[in-house]
């Protein structure tokens, strides 16, 4: 994979870059037999070698809070879904369907719907938008484990069924949690991209990792049906409320440069 022209530019290695663009738009022009135009904007940069992590902090605090919020939001959400859903998922098929050998094969089958839902939804988030989509499938797989906490302390699910049902409900929860680095990766200015997803990967894993063991470890040792539906509640209701989240704080980045979407800091003023 060649090195991104617009890293390149800003960190002062613009002959490289340029190289590169050229090559791309020369292989275009050739497959496609059209001469391409020229862009019909431009931005003048302010060349840096490095950029302090004191200046990539302040731009997501301050410059935009909004943002660092939703980014949060979508991050713990879904790190608390995943281990309402996935913690203890052994144990509750021992304590309440005496089953104790072969829990892999029902992992396995949640596992298949956790890939599914990236692969086939994956380019809706392009089409119908950013914003519906990331709100509506987590939103969405937010109600249904709220429907399987239901029927789960009703008693009325058995090994079989709650498996296919947490399949269901990670086949859209997979596809939202996959957008979530979508989104932190591309709201904030080129130069805090990469540290972006890592700064909200990692907080989102404590609060999540940390927290939701704790939480849910007590629940579902306790071998109520009422302790363990509490612990998927807690998951959905947390997916839910970033979904809401999403919906009045997403952006809407379908079809838009990078630049439209946030400025480099790089950016030289007028």
């Amino acid at each position: 994979m060649p090195e991104s022209p617009r890293w390149l530019f800003i960190h002062g290695r613009d002959r490289e870059a340029e190289e590169l663009v050229d090559g791309i738009e020369e292989e275009v022009e050739r497959e496609k037999g059209v001469r391409l135009e020229e862009p019909p904007q431009s931005m003048t940069i302010h060349q840096r070698r490095s950029i302090g992590f004191g200046q990539i902090a302040h731009t997501m605090v301050a410059r935009y809070p909004k943002r660092t919020v939703l980014g949060f939001s979508l991050f713990i959400g879904q790190a608390f879904l995943y281990n309402a859903i996935t913690f203890g998922y052994a144990q509750i098929l021992s304590t309440f369907f005496k089953i104790d050998t072969s829990t892999g094969y029902y992992f396995a089958v949640i596992a298949v719907g956790n890939f599914l839902g990236p692969l086939l939804l994956g380019r809706l988030f392009d089409t119908v938008g950013r914003v519906p989509m990331i709100s509506g499938t987590y939103i969405g797989s937010g109600v249904l484990l709220l429907g399987t906490a239901w029927l789960f302390n009703q008693g009325v699910l058995t090994a079989v069924t709650l498996t296919a049902c947490w399949c269901v409900v990670l086949f859209f929860a997979s596809a939202g949690a996959s957008a979530a680095y979508l989104t932190v990766s591309e709201i904030f200015p080129m130069e805090t991209r990469a540290m972006a997803i890592a700064f909200f990967y990692a907080i989102g894993t404590f609060v999540g990792g940390i927290a939701g063991p704790l939480v849910f470890a007590n629940l579902v040792e306790s071998g109520r049906p009422g302790d363990t539906a509490l612990a998927f509640s807690i998951g959905a209701a947390l997916m839910i409320a970033a979904g809401l989240v999403e919906m009045f704080l997403g952006v809407k980045a379908e079809g838009k440069s990078l630049e439209d979407i946030a400025e480099p800091l790089s950016a030289a003023s007028p």
